[in-house]
Formats: structure tokens, C-alpha cells, sequence
């Protein structure tokens, strides 16, 4: 007889959720919660949504409220490696028996006329374990748009939109407009936004919604910005703060944008009451890492980890590489999953390198490299195809000089595989 593996069992469950696919609504996700007793109505929210950086903001305002003695709840996605990533309690992944635990609270409660999806299902497991744990302070991160997002059954103290662009077209809309409308679906009556969304329709739009709710609203650019200085740091100028020589622990420039945000974010906190000092956001903001974007894991040959998975990533990652590596020879093994502008973000990347290894995540939504080869042949002429990501990362390392870039990107499902393959056998 087999012995029992609770915590894989209990994953198996989770993933076979994922044949429901993705569908929008609150009506599941409450009925859940109203099952759970509502743990998400127990702590204070901060709400994130956008197209990028998400992630890279939610961890660093959960470090920063960490250090300042709150016991904090963060839930991102996807995870990388392993499914307990994407709930975290004070920086640490929840344990195996947590998930468990979680996994059979979920499963025990009535779910209404269908069955969850697979991130209905995490974010009531994720809500249920902060409840559990009694944290003071939870970090949300939108799955997807925002209006009809699961995550969106908070009651948020802030409303953070990173910024918009075109994504998801099938479920969000086809417009700026459109994205932008369910992505302010976040705001909250009386509650403040904080966003980072520059165009104007984009923005118009949200004003409008903030407006309707009563709810402040803070534009970077407009009610805070910053201002680079050439060794490396920024200073800001706030909604109440003038703060100088400011630095991030993540690199490349537009997480010096997103730094601002979490500036914003925590001055509106601190308007609430909450006491962030300077201190604690300086080295909140150095402290922080949020892996797989712009991750080294190996400085020879240099290994670049960055999911750069939409158009804005990927530009931010062809900025990067231009401006710290253009001097050295890279390869680029990349992964492209089937809803994104594949064609626009090897435009972007393949002319900064020398050579491209085509790959393709494990997720079935992923583009066959084949696919991407007529428009790769367009940039660059030393092409490989090699489907299995381990396999297509050793090849790019056996032939790789020690003074070479090895850039692993395109999807956050292509660098999680690469992880495992480090973690498994790091690179000497």
C-alpha cells in the first residue's frame, strides 16, 4: 500500500482544478469565504493591481511593514517552484502542513453551484491561513484584472494600480480603456489609489471611478515623484515628504519607479496612523528582493534570471541588458506563453544578443519554439531550438565562456524551471 502524502495529494487536488480554467466572479470566492467565516474581514488589506511590477511592490511593502513590527500576510502568484510561495507570512512561504491545512478548510466548506478554479481556490487557502495566523496586515496581489479578480472580496485600507497595458484582451477588454476600467474595479469607497499610470485616457478613467467612490487618488509623476542621481540612488518628492538618497535593492531602473510607489503607499499609510519611519523604509526598500526579476544566480558565466513575460517586461529587461551588458556576448534562452506579444518582446530582446535558445515551459500554455522561430531568424542568425527548458539552460552553460551573459527569460514559468534546476544542482 501506497502511504499517504498529504501534502501532495493535496496539491494534485489543487492543480487538477486548474481544467476549470479561468472565470471571473466574486459569487464562488464569497460563498467560500462566508463558509470560512470570513477570515479576510480580520486583518487590514492593501490591495495591488496593474500590469507590472505587482509583485515587486507587494514584497516590499510587506518587508517594510514586517520591520516595523506588524505580522504580515502576502499573496502573490504565480509561484516559481513550490505552491507555498505564494503565501507568505512575515517573508516566509507557508509550510507544508499550513497548505494542508488550508487545502482541507477550503475543501470542507460549500462552494455554491460550481466548483472553484484553481486561484479561487489558493486565494480562499491564502485568506484562511492569514485569518489562521492572525496576521495584522495582508498584501494582495491581484491574479488578473481586478474587478471581478477573487481577490477583490477585500475591504482594502489602500488601493495600489501600478500601471496599464494590454493584456488578457479575451477576459479584460481590447482597449486601454477597457483594461483600465476592470483594473480600477479595485477601488473602494473612501479608500485611497496610489498608481503609477501615466497615459491619459488610462488615467481619466481611473480618476472617474475614484471619484465616483469618494476615494483620494495619488499619481506618480503628478502628487509624487523622483529624481535619479548618477550613483545609483534617488531622491523623492512626496504627497507630505521630501525623502533624499534613497536606494533599492532590486536592480534596473524601472524598480526605481516602482520604489516610488511604495513611497506613496506607505505615506498614505502613515496618514492612517500606521508610524513607517524613514529608517524603516530605507532598509525595507534595500532588503527586499523579489526572485526571478533581474536575479543573478551565477557571475561566471553571468546568469541573468528575468520573467520579462509581457511587452513592458520585456522592454524593461532589453533596457537593462543595453545599458550594464552590451559589451558582452549574450545568450538568451527564452519561453513565450500563447497570450502574449511574442513578436513585439523578441524585437525588443534578440537584437542585444548574440545568440537565442528557443524553449518552452511545462504549462501548456506555451508557444511551441517552432513558433518562434520565423520571427527570431528576423534579429539574429545563431539560433537553437531546444524544447526542455534543463536541457536548453545546459546547453547555453556548456557553451558558454566564463565573460558570457546567459539570460533566461520570456515567461515566470521559464525561470521557475530554471530555479528548480539550481536549487537542484547550483551552477559553481
Amino acid at each position: 500500500m501506497t502511504p499517504k502524502d498529504p501534502y501532495n495529494d493535496c496539491l494534485k487536488a489543487i492543480y487538477n482544478l486548474r481544467r476549470y480554467g479561468i472565470i471571473l466572479g466574486l459569487d464562488t470566492i464569497s460563498n467560500i469565504l462566508q463558509g470560512l467565516g470570513n477570515p479576510q474581514d480580520n486583518f487590514h488589506a492593501i490591495h495591488v493591481a496593474g500590469t507590472n511590477g505587482k509583485g515587486s511592490i507587494a514584497s516590499a511593502i510587506a518587508t517594510i511593514l514586517h520591520m516595523a513590527g506588524y505580522n504580515v500576510g502576502l499573496y502573490t502568484s504565480p509561484h516559481l517552484v513550490r505552491f507555498n510561495e505564494r503565501i507568505c507570512i512575515n517573508n516566509r512561504p507557508a509550510s507544508d502542513e499550513n497548505v494542508v491545512a488550508a487545502y482541507e478548510a477550503v475543501k470542507s466548506v460549500h462552494h455554491g453551484k460550481r466548483e472553484p478554479t484553481f486561484f479561487e481556490f489558493s486565494t480562499a487557502m491564502a485568506f484562511y491561513d492569514f485569518g489562521k495566523n492572525n496576521v495584522d496586515w495582508a498584501v494582495i496581489e491581484t491574479g488578473m484584472g481586478g474587478r471581478l479578480d477573487a481577490t477583490n472580496i477585500i475591504k482594502p485600507a489602500l488601493s495600489i494600480i501600478t500601471n496599464i497595458s494590454l493584456e488578457h484582451k479575451i477576459y479584460l477588454g481590447n482597449t486601454i480603456a477597457e483594461i483600465t476600467r476592470e483594473k480600477g474595479g479595485i477601488i473602494k469607497k473612501g479608500v485611497p489609489v496610489v498608481t503609477g499610470v501615466k497615459q491619459k485616457n488610462a488615467f481619466s478613467v481611473l480618476k472617474a471611478i475614484a471619484e465616483s467612490q469618494s476615494a483620494p487618488i495619488y499619481q506618480f509623476g503628478n502628487a509624487f515623484r523622483i529624481r535619479r542621481k548618477s550613483n545609483g540612488t534617488f531622491n523623492y518628492f512626496g504627497i507630505d515628504n521630501v525623502w533624499r538618497n534613497i536606494h533599492t535593492g532590486l536592480i534596473g531602473r524601472h524598480q526605481v519607479n516602482n520604489a516610488a510607489l511604495i513611497l506613496a503607499a506607505c505615506e498614505v499609510l502613515n496618514k492612517n496612523n500606521l508610524n513607517l519611519t524613514l529608517k524603516t523604509l530605507k532598509n525595507g526598500l534595500e532588503q527586499n528582493r523579489w526572485p526571478g526579476r533581474l536575479e543573478i544566480v551565477s557571475s561566471s558565466p553571468l546568469i541573468l534570471l528575468d520573467g520579462a513575460h509581457n511587452f513592458i517586461a520585456a522592454r524593461n529587461l532589453a533596457r537593462y541588458l543595453d545599458e550594464n551588458l552590451s559589451d558582452r556576448n549574450i545568450t538568451l534562452v527564452i519561453g513565450i506563453l500563447d497570450d502574449k506579444p511574442y513578436k513585439a518582446m523578441l524585437k525588443n530582446l534578440l537584437p542585444l544578443c548574440k545568440k537565442v535558445i528557443l524553449t518552452r515551459p511545462k504549462i501548456d500554455r506555451a508557444i511551441a519554439p517552432e513558433n518562434l522561430h520565423p520571427t527570431a531568424k528576423e534579429f539574429i542568425s545563431d539560433i537553437h531550438i531546444i524544447p526542455d527548458v534543463h536541457k536548453a539552460i545546459s546547453h547555453a552553460i556548456e557553451n558558454a565562456s566564463p565573460e558570457d551573459v546567459i539570460c533566461i527569460a520570456g515567461s515566470l514559468y521559464v525561470v521557475g524551471e530554471a530555479k528548480e534546476m539550481f536549487e537542484k544542482k547550483p551552477v559553481p
